[in-house]
């Protein structure tokens, strides 16, 4: 993202990748085997879950999707 982007939005960034992280643990998924069963890269993974990337939605749909939640969750 651009280095203007408003300190809020990297905070929700860094809370959503927060909350992927704990989920993917919960689900007892490794982020090796949630990158196979999403098909992300684990560098992008690594990204999402640390805040550094601005995932697409489709994204966050296929990782809702094997964590078995509602994308919904993911933003709560």
């Amino acid at each position: 993202m651009p280095r203007d982007t408003p300190d809020w939005i990297m905070q929700r960034r860094r809370e959503l990748g927060e909350r992927i992280g704990n989920l993917r643990a919960a689900a007892h998924h490794t982020q090796e085997s949630l990158c196979e069963a999403t098909g992300l890269s684990r560098s992008h993974l690594q990204r999402i879950e640390s805040g550094e990337a601005d995932p697409r939605y489709s994204d966050l749909l296929k990782i809702a999707q094997a964590l078995g939640k509602d994308v919904s969750v993911l933003n709560s």
